[in-house]
């Protein structure tokens, strides 16, 4: 099963980072947070990905043509019989990545409609945003979106209220004080899962999956959402970018559901079939 990630946006929340690389590439713990989600993928037996390029998608293909070089020792022979040996090898094997330019100014939906192509022998796929991180369980989510049988499943959670709550009397004593609490209601976490039917919902680059498509799915009754409790961090802001990096250093890292040195063959292979890809 494929997963597509949007990375085309132009992260402007976040300039501090953006202003010279795409916002998948901005780092935490030195690796970017797209490779973050590419892992939690992963560790779930998904590793072929189609990644949505717009703002600096250079960059990105620049990540993957050298990755190879960049994350193992090597030997190079020189001279016009050159050669490069790589030494060992990395725990991203067997990783699939399709990068797709789907247009500097394309909103969501159009850039999802553009990389229909790479998707054509797909009935069901995965897609997210290049920007949030979770500890969703992935063959879960999969198995909710096969058994209710409609076109789209969003993951959904609770918010997260960005401001200290006041609860005051009528003297205007505060009588109990919350930091960003849990908000009422749901919002999107993105981490869909969609049958290919979601491509007779979209109508060209400036359509914005956020909107229409999944309105109208909403009023055919095709919407399903699946909720999830855990862990969801979305990364906005120079504040939660500074955020995301602290948890990495002090090893709170609820996403990293993978384990290091057992990114095996039969692991990933349990791990896809038990999710039914």
């Amino acid at each position: 099963m494929k997963v597509v990630v949007l990375c085309g946006g132009l992260g402007t929340r976040l300039r501090e980072e953006t202003e010279f690389r795409p916002k998948p590439m901005v780092e935490i713990g030195g690796r970017p947070i797209l490779w973050h989600i590419m892992k939690m993928y992963a560790h779930y037996g998904m590793r072929d990905f189609v990644l949505c390029l717009g703002y600096r998608g250079a960059m990105i293909k620049d990540y993957f043509l050298n990755y190879e070089a960049m994350n193992n020792d090597f030997r190079i022979s020189l001279g016009r019989k050159s050669q490069i040996e790589f030494m060992g090898a990395h725990q991203e094997q067997d990783f699939t990545v399709t990068l797709a330019d789907t247009g500097l100014e394309t909103m969501t939906g159009g850039r999802l409609q553009r990389a229909e192509r790479y998707l054509a022998d797909e009935d069901t796929f995965l897609l997210t945003y290049g920007d949030g991180l979770s500890n969703v369980h992935i063959p879960t989510l999969i198995d909710f979106h096969k058994k209710h049988g409609k076109i789209a499943t969003v993951t959904a959670v609770p918010p997260i209220s960005r401001f200290g709550v006041l609860e005051t009397n009528a003297q205007g004593k505060v009588e109990r004080f919350a930091e960003k609490p849990q908000a009422n209601g749901l919002i999107s976490a993105g981490f869909f899962v969609f049958n290919r039917r979601i491509f007779d919902y979209l109508t060209g680059p400036g359509c914005v999956l956020e909107r229409d498509p999944l309105e109208r799915l909403a009023r055919d009754g095709q919407l399903m959402s699946y909720r999830h409790d855990g862990f969801f961090f979305a990364m906005d802001t120079f504040r939660e970018y500074q955020y995301l990096n602290e948890l990495w250093a002090s090893e709170k890292t609820p996403w990293k559901v993978w384990s290091d040195g057992d990114d095996t063959s039969e692991t990933i292979k349990a791990a896809a079939k038990k999710a039914g890809v």
